[in-house]
């Protein structure tokens, strides 16, 4: 698993403008007066920035990434309200959960394995925010002979090991769920896609250039054609992707 500091950019508009408001709030105030939150996969500091509004000056941010360069960056955003922890996220036992208030995450859950997540509910007694997660959705606006095909083998692709084991990919906001459920959480959940229109034409030609070679390596024909018509036609075109926003909460009825 690995993404670039120019990619997380480029994506967190679109992220933030896709997030569900009311879990964002609730996730904030489930963290409480004195909030100390763990970012899994915190990237550059994103999930930070988007929750920085709702929380009080008071909250503590303890960043967790395996790249010390987008730790870097997390930090240098985030400040003196945040500690940060260079680690493998695929070692559940040795995740710094002790203090904390509450987990949060994003993008992350269609990279993880069903082990990996069994394995951190377990783990879990506060509440657990997670944004983001890609669900298999993708819709574009005109339509290509080749979309649904493309998409096929992207979402093939997308269970395939990010670092894991096999990852949940589209699946991952249903057994999420699921998985949490028989942990003993109480889960919300709500839409949040990407809608994506020519105003974020780079964002469609870096994401379709991302598309087209994880569904080539999935074994789907006509990539390079469809991200040249897709790439091309960006300027003009729309796209929903679809993701889902997770609120767990451990023992407490809503």
């Amino acid at each position: 698993m690995g993404f670039s500091a120019d990619w997380l950019a480029l994506r967190e508009p679109a992220d933030r403008a896709a997030r569900d408001d009311h879990l964002l709030r609730q996730a904030a105030s489930l963290a409480g007066d004195n909030p100390v939150i763990l970012d899994l996969g915190c990237g550059t500091g994103a999930t930070a920035r988007a929750l920085s509004g709702s929380l009080p000056d008071t909250a503590q941010w303890r960043l967790l990434d395996n790249d010390p360069i987008l730790l870097d960056k997390a930090n240098a955003e985030v400040g003196t309200s945040a500690e940060t922890c260079l680690m493998n996220l695929a070692d559940v036992e040795a995740l710094p959960l002790d203090g904390v208030t509450l987990v949060t995450a994003s993008a992350l859950l269609d990279l993880v394995s069903e082990a990996w997540l069994s394995a951190f509910a377990k783990r879990l007694n506060v509440p657990f925010y997670a944004a983001l997660s890609y669900d298999g959705l993708m819709r574009w606006t005109p339509a290509n002979q080749t979309d649904e095909a493309i998409t096929t083998a992207f979402n093939r692709h997308q269970r395939t090991d990010k670092g894991f084991g096999p990852a949940l990919g589209p699946d991952a906001a249903l057994r999420a769920v699921e998985i949490l459920r028989d942990a003993g959480c109480d889960v919300q959940t709500a839409n949040s896609p990407w809608k994506l229109g020519p105003d974020m034409a780079k964002l469609q030609s870096e994401l379709v250039d991302g598309i087209s070679q994880a569904a080539c390596e999935a074994g789907a024909r006509n990539t390079e054609t469809w991200s040249r018509s897709r790439r091309e036609g960006a300027q003009k075109s729309r796209c929903v992707i679809g993701h889902v926003d997770i609120l767990a909460t451990p023992g407490i009825k809503f």
